[in-house]
């Protein structure tokens, strides 16, 4: 069928914050140590001991705030082993995340560092799980305070005189599970008491993010903000799009059937229902809309590559990966009056990362194309956009075979993405142009797509994934016509 959209260029929807467009970068596998953090000493090109390549692809992309150190990392975190001269830090396992030692040699400073570098802002996890309210306390003075204060002298003892600006905390990571095995009721409680003590010092003001629900939990949501939500800022959701069952088989990353193309994306369409209910829950005791969602972990999350330590989580990366992250972005910023932040998981060699890297090799995934693709809808105004589209079926089931969203920039320009997830049909699309005919002057356009459902990037080959010149649409007057091909995702830009 002829997919119709109408555009309403002069329909304002409030602005997409940049912040949905957030990474995630854990003590996890091969994130931290290897993929971002080599060293000084290492023969990798490095500044300060953050490797060059990475660090240059991820400024590409424009990464807005970054989350660390976890996570279930983050509730064995104790801040105080990380700072200090290197060799003198304590070495640790890692529990979590396959038992093996972290001497952390990246702690607050060279975290600290890698945002500045990356031009984004820090959002710390804090530790509930294992940690005390002091410990929480003093880690927000040390990054945080301009004066005379133990913590204070000891960051300038460390190197630093002046403080950090530190705008997100979270108080806490999954305390439902990992972070403490905690009911809503008992969680809210000790929400209120730590957040008592995350202070702001100076000019530095903090966004402090609760510890939100595991997927469906609508009750923990309820509990959440009925006790705690004035005294939060924004409250996390965690959901990762897996095709199989998470304890026995959650599918692989390159060798799957065409069902699990199909049931990936259902699954990652999931998240709109999600967001609604959750949302519809926050409604009811912040009804406006001053307490951001903060979908702090979502993505695709697949088998390990075999021959992989199965506590690193690494995992390859396809055109697939590329379509659920398209989705998942066109369903933020459909809610973007209520989503304020998200954070993928995670940023490098870990799940749906941006990057993977083997020893002094880098290769860029399809999910970093989608991320560099739509970086121009970070702070851009969101348009209203009604569709009525053709549907993607198989078997006995069906999901919408396009989805669509719009924004128009700084500039005026309008930029409007488009993802169809068949894996076999194209799709013909007939766009309305509201309220912009007079204005239109140029159309380009690039898109991303393969020949097969499995297809990513290697180190041997590296570029079989990447994004190309779009050609296949047309306008003339206030009509766009555009033919989508199978399992692509494609971005105009309309000046």
């Amino acid at each position: 069928m002829k997919n119709s959209i109408v555009i309403n260029a002069d329909v304002e929807k409030g602005t997409i914050n940049r912040n949905i467009y957030g990474h995630f970068a854990e003590h996890l596998g091969r994130c931290i140590y290897e993929g971002i953090w080599v060293g000084e000493d290492s023969p990798i090109p490095n500044t300060k001991g953050i490797r060059n390549d990475v660090l240059e692809a991820l400024k590409q992309i424009n990464i807005p705030v970054l989350r660390w150190p976890g996570g279930c990392f983050a509730d064995e975190y104790h801040w105080k082993d990380g700072i200090g001269p290197r060799s003198e830090r304590k070495r640790m396992v890692n529990t979590h995340w396959g038992g093996v030692v972290e001497n952390n040699h990246f702690g607050t400073h060279e975290f600290m560092l890698l945002c500045e570098l990356l031009d984004c802002e820090p959002y710390i996890c804090g530790n509930v799980g294992s940690g005390t309210v002091q410990e929480m306390s003093e880690w927000v003075e040390y990054m945080t305070f301009d004066g005379e204060s133990p913590m204070a002298n000891w960051r300038g003892e460390n190197g630093r005189q002046e403080p950090w600006n530190v705008k997100y905390f979270g108080v806490g990571n999954e305390n439902w599970g990992c972070g403490g095995n905690m009911r809503p009721e008992y969680y809210a409680d000790l929400y209120r008491r730590y957040q008592t003590y995350v202070r702001n010092y100076g000019d530095n003001k903090i966004y402090k993010i609760a510890g939100g629900a595991n997927v469906d939990d609508y009750n923990w949501t309820e509990v959440l903000m009925r006790e705690a939500g004035r005294l939060m800022d924004g409250l996390s959701l965690h959901y990762y799009t897996i095709p199989g069952e998470f304890w026995t088989g959650k599918g692989s990353a390159t060798n799957f059937p065409e069902d699990e193309w199909f049931i990936t994306m259902q699954k990652a369409l999931h998240m709109d229902e999600l967001i609604t209910k959750h949302g519809t829950i926050m409604d009811k005791y912040d009804p406006e809309k001053r307490v951001g969602m903060i979908i702090d972990e979502w993505g695709t999350w697949f088998d390990v590559e075999q021959g992989t330590n199965p506590g690193f989580l690494y995992q390859q990366n396809t055109i697939r990966d590329a379509l659920v992250a398209a989705v998942h972005f066109h369903i933020f910023q459909k809610h973007s009056d209520r989503v304020q932040m998200t954070n993928i998981a995670q940023t490098v060699n870990v799940l749906q990362a941006m990057v993977l890297t083997e020893g002094d090799k880098m290769i860029l995934t399809p999910t970093y194309h989608v991320f560099d693709m739509y970086k121009v809808h970070q702070d851009a105004t969101l348009l209203s956009v009604d569709a009525t589209v053709g549907s993607y079926k198989y078997n006995d089931q069906e999901v919408p075979q396009v989805t669509v969203s719009a924004s128009k920039d700084k500039d005026g320009k309008v930029n409007i993405s488009l993802c169809n997830i068949d894996h076999k049909e194209s799709a013909s699309l007939s766009i309305q142009l509201r309220g912009i005919a007079e204005q239109i002057s140029s159309l380009t356009g690039t898109i991303l797509t393969a020949d097969t459902i499995d297809a990513h990037n290697t180190f041997e080959q590296p570029e079989v994934v990447i994004p190309t010149e779009f050609t296949q649409a047309s306008i003339e007057n206030d009509q766009l016509d555009v033919t989508l091909p199978p399992m692509s995702v494609v971005l105009l830009t309309i000046g």
